[in-house]
């Protein structure tokens, strides 16, 4: 009896751990689910600007040239090749993060994974052509970076320092997110030392300026032009005309000053996506981007300073808009035609492979998916003002606690430059807010364990 019962003890754990690793073999392909159901690489609206920039060797706003040299080089795989990267990355990322905490093992990173895979937006960016995946990641290296350099290797910090640099370059306000939670790390750095290194800090704003630099340098390779991506004032302006500003600015300055849109003042669309994206006439008679940037930086300028109360009205708003805008699968639909066209013209051989895909028939419907991914997007949201208000009231900060804090940061920080330049969208809050719940499962785990130690003392004392 005594010694058949460590046999089966043996027989069990085997199992548990044969059953885990196979799970973790399985986490990929989980991770990628979407895009193999669909049959082929999910596609955005977006990504159509970015697989041209290496056919057509000019610069488009907001279309960075670091990610469509990315997309260039899985171009042969029809792109499988991109995904099984953002798949293996994702993993790799969360794997890390997790051994920093001690929570390791493959069941458990089977079982916080496959938790992400059905409760948030992970798997549908992770099979996506967009650089969205890269947004939340970048958050995670750069936290490894700044917090936790003393737990991984010298070959691990080179990897999650190549990562950081070109994640955040795929897209500017990434870069701008990241910069932000590097900024407040040395203004906080007196209060968080024994937690946070200024070695650290400065690995981790080095690979900031890196990835600045690999923006130049990616786009004076591909157009010859050392500049920085363009889009700033033109996105600015889209987000101030839905806001009523353009129309307040053009009432109180027609015909005095002789702008291009004085004639079409009473006719502007109700959103910025609608006057830059939606094909409409007005945009396409005054020259698109080509005719109209120089006007729509003087009046986003001109605007910023004619009406600040507005503007922090507009802004506040905005922000608080991003930060629940959450819901999985904005602009992922059957409707991608400009995308549609640079395939066919740039990657012919690919079109009946993405003509077969079922997002192309509208067969992806996201209803049934945002009746969970929302509130547990929202519900992990407020659960990190929880951690961060027990350590307040316990005036304790932990790792867990700097984990938090950081994401919360990263989530404010995203809701304030998307919701503000941009205007709030769905698709900027998914794309980042899955490291809200992968926090709390963290804290969850590491509370856990910490009660269950405590009585397991009280039961010896």
């Amino acid at each position: 009896m005594e010694t058949s019962i460590p046999g089966k003890v043996l027989t069990a754990q085997a199992r548990r751990s044969n059953a885990a690793r196979l799970a973790l073999f399985v986490l990929p392909l989980l991770l990628l689910a979407p895009a193999i159901w669909n049959g082929y690489p999910l596609l955005q609206y977006d990504t159509g600007g970015y697989l041209a920039r290496w056919y057509e060797g000019y610069l488009v706003i907001n279309r960075a040239t670091s990610y469509g040299i990315y997309l260039h080089f899985g171009e042969q795989t029809q792109f499988w090749l991109n995904l099984a990267f953002q798949a293996i990355a994702t993993l790799w990322i969360m794997q890390l993060t997790l051994r920093v905490f001690g929570i390791t093992g493959p069941f458990r990173l089977a079982a916080i994974g496959v938790g992400l895979i059905a409760t948030t937006a992970l798997p549908w960016i992770t099979s996506m052509l967009l650089t969205d995946i890269f947004a939340g990641l970048s958050l995670l290296s750069l936290f490894l970076l700044i917090a936790h350099r003393d737990r991984t290797t010298t070959l691990e910090k080179v990897l999650l320092f190549a990562f950081t640099a070109f994640a955040a370059s795929t897209h500017s306000a990434t870069l701008a997110v990241l910069g932000g939670v590097c900024g407040a790390g040395w203004l906080l750095l007196p209060w968080l030392r024994g937690r946070v290194s200024a070695a650290g800090l400065a690995q981790a704003s080095a690979a900031l300026v890196v990835s600045a630099l690999l923006v130049f340098a990616c786009n004076y390779a591909l157009s010859g032009k050392l500049t920085w991506t363009p889009g700033g004032s033109g996105v600015a302006f889209g987000r101030m005309l839905q806001d009523g500003i353009v129309k307040r600015y053009l009432d109180d300055h027609c015909p005095r000053q002789q702008l291009k849109l004085c004639p079409y003042k009473d006719e502007l669309p109700p959103t910025g996506d609608d006057f830059l994206w939606g094909g409409n006439n007005m945009f396409d008679k005054l020259g698109r981007f080509e005719g109209m940037s120089n006007e729509m930086e003087f009046i986003s300028r001109q605007a910023l300073t004619a009406y600040p109360w507005m503007q922090a009205r507009a802004a506040a708003k905005a922000t608080w808009d991003q930060l629940v805008h959450v819901a999985t699968g904005e602009g992922t639909n059957g409707w991608l035609p400009h995308t549609y066209g640079i395939i066919e013209r740039y990657l012919p051989e690919q079109s009946k492979a993405m003509r077969a895909a079922k997002q192309q028939h509208w067969d992806i419907n996201f209803d049934a998916v945002n009746l969970v991914h929302v509130p547990v997007a929202l519900g992990s949201m407020l659960l990190l003002l929880a951690i961060l208000g027990r350590a307040a009231w316990q005036r304790r900060l932990d790792d867990v606690t700097l984990l938090a804090g950081t994401v919360a940061l990263a989530l404010f920080g995203n809701a304030l430059v998307c919701g503000i330049i941009s205007g709030p969208h769905d698709r900027y809050g998914s794309r980042i807010v899955w490291t809200a719940t992968f926090a709390v499962m963290i804290a969850a785990v590491v509370y856990f364990r910490t009660g269950r130690r405590s009585l397991d003392d009280d039961a010896v004392d």
